[in-house]
């Protein structure tokens, strides 16, 4: 059955290249000869169908593996519709694997018209399928088959990828050099990659759809794609008889002078998320006064009173929205005392910068303090020492080396943010868009988590999946408008219901 995907309302398993072969193999050993291919090609034809039913012409590259012999069983089905199909085979046919082989002797018999020549530049199509290569690629796409990509990138109609855009990593969602296709849709088959969701995956894939070929997995995930089911803790109706002392209480430490709108806008993020009580500590003020006079249920606390054990020890402390230098200030206590500390932003910086602030932190995990850092890629570059473009090449890696250096939880932002934790399966977040490329969204998703995590102390990671896929919803809910930080906190806190 096909399913659409993104946001996803439930965690999904994800397997990368060698785990998805291996289920490819398993389904194989189970079938019949030839049945595993016959309902790929069944469902991308579906697919292609349900997408532009109106649709004459169909143009589809076929590659010399397997992803091209899902498309000639394609191209038979369109065909025996009505279709106008052409089929552009590239590679040399008695080289085709035997299911691949058997697909093409197959569209051929039924009167496909199949050639081993791109369609010319002024021949127009309503739909064309990507059947190239899927995850028979390891390395750049060149000759033959990278001409191929081209023409598939410069037509002005739909273009369908089978499994996966061809040229595109489906353990890192990296393309393997400039030649990928650039799909409006994508339909994975058997198992969901975890490329398509992270890095430049969610770009080149366009909206993915879902076929698992009604096989059940049989190697572990990778990866997992997070759901809104995330989220489900979070939004059940408070009982009668619970009260603010219920839900924990939260310090927002940061705002250095010139920069005090970060952390206000994590210190309502934290309140609208359900946290009992809300400190905001400036590093620029003493205390004292409205925190903020458009929501005077914020509280403040002198930045230097905040770090003692007796007022750390039953709150949630977010640091370094807005700290800038200052904030290295605070961090040893911080880090010493703080039972539950989200690091963001400046407080990563000054980490990154100093190697005792980077013990003190690897350190915690032993003692039973837990943390969770929320890095853009070049913060998070800057905590592994190494430049932002190889830590977008593989994010999944990057943020499984951050959290193991460092011993804590990871969300590493972007596109597809990956949140990691040593000895758990990372997770994907299915939800967002660009929407959320505007100033101080970070600071929200940082407050966001602490207001969450307060309520539920002992589930930093599960917090940080629930702040993380929530940000996104509220997000897809309004669509691809920018959204700015103050208005992004109340589309949050709308989704509550």
């Amino acid at each position: 059955m096909i399913t659409p995907l993104l946001p996803s309302p439930l965690a999904r398993p994800l397997h990368g290249t060698a785990s998805s072969r291996a289920i490819e193999q398993a389904a194989l050993n189970m079938a019949a000869p030839h049945e595993l291919m016959a309902r790929a090609g069944l469902a991308s034809a579906r697919l292609a169908l349900a997408l532009a039913p109106c649709a004459k012409t169909i143009w589809i590259a076929c590659g010399p593996g397997n992803n091209g012999g899902d498309g000639l069983v394609a191209a038979r089905w369109l065909h025996g519709l009505g279709k106008q199909v052409q089929v552009s085979l590239i590679g040399d046919a008695a080289l085709l694997p035997s299911d691949a082989a058997q697909a093409l002797r197959q569209a051929q018999a039924a009167g496909v018209r199949i050639c081993g020549e791109l369609p010319a530049d002024d021949q127009s199509f309503d739909l064309a399928i990507d059947a190239l290569l899927g995850l028979g690629v390891s390395r750049a796409v060149e000759g033959s088959l990278g001409q191929a990509i081209a023409a598939l990138n410069a037509r002005l109609c739909p273009v369908l990828a089978l499994d996966i855009p061809s040229g595109l990593s489906g353990d890192t969602g990296q393309a393997f050099g400039s030649l990928v296709v650039r799909a409006q849709h994508t339909l994975a088959l058997l198992s969901l990659k975890p490329g398509l969701f992270t890095g430049s995956g969610r770009e080149l894939a366009g909206r993915i759809w879902f076929d698992d070929l009604g096989v059940e997995a049989s190697a572990p995930a990778d990866a997992q794609l997070l759901g809104r089911d995330a989220c489900t803790p979070w939004m059940q109706p408070r009982r009668h008889g619970q009260h603010k002392g219920s839900f924990g209480d939260v310090i927002v430490l940061g705002g250095a002078p010139g920069m005090g709108g970060a952390a206000l806008l994590a210190a309502r993020a934290a309140h609208a998320a359900g946290a009992g009580r809300v400190y905001l500590s400036l590093l620029d003020d003493a205390g004292g006064g409205l925190a903020d006079p458009t929501r005077p249920e914020l509280m403040t606390m002198a930045w230097r009173q905040a770090l003692v054990a007796d007022a750390l020890q039953h709150r949630t402390v977010v640091c370094g929205c807005g700290g800038g230098s200052l904030v290295a200030q605070a961090l040893p206590a911080l880090l010493a005392l703080s039972p539950r500390l989200v690091l963001d932003a400046d407080a990563l910086n000054a980490i990154a910068a100093d190697a005792s602030l980077q013990a003190l932190l690897s350190q915690r995990m032993a003692k039973g303090m837990q943390s969770v850092l929320t890095p853009h890629p070049l913060e998070a570059a800057r905590l592994l020492g190494c430049n932002t473009s190889d830590l977008q090449a593989d994010r999944l890696a990057a943020a499984d080396q951050l959290c193991r250096r460092y011993q804590c939880t990871v969300v590493l932002k972007g596109s597809g943010s990956v949140i990691a934790s040593p000895e758990c399966l990372t997770a994907i977040n299915s939800s967002g868009n660009a929407a959320l490329a505007t100033a101080g969204t970070g600071d929200v998703l940082a407050g966001w988590l602490g207001g969450l995590w307060a309520q539920a102390p002992e589930s930093g990671l599960a917090a940080a999946g629930a702040a993380c896929h929530w940000h996104g919803l509220a997000a897809d809910h309004g669509g691809h408008s920018l959204l700015r930080a103050a208005d992004l906190i109340e589309a949050m806190f709308a989704l509550r219901g």
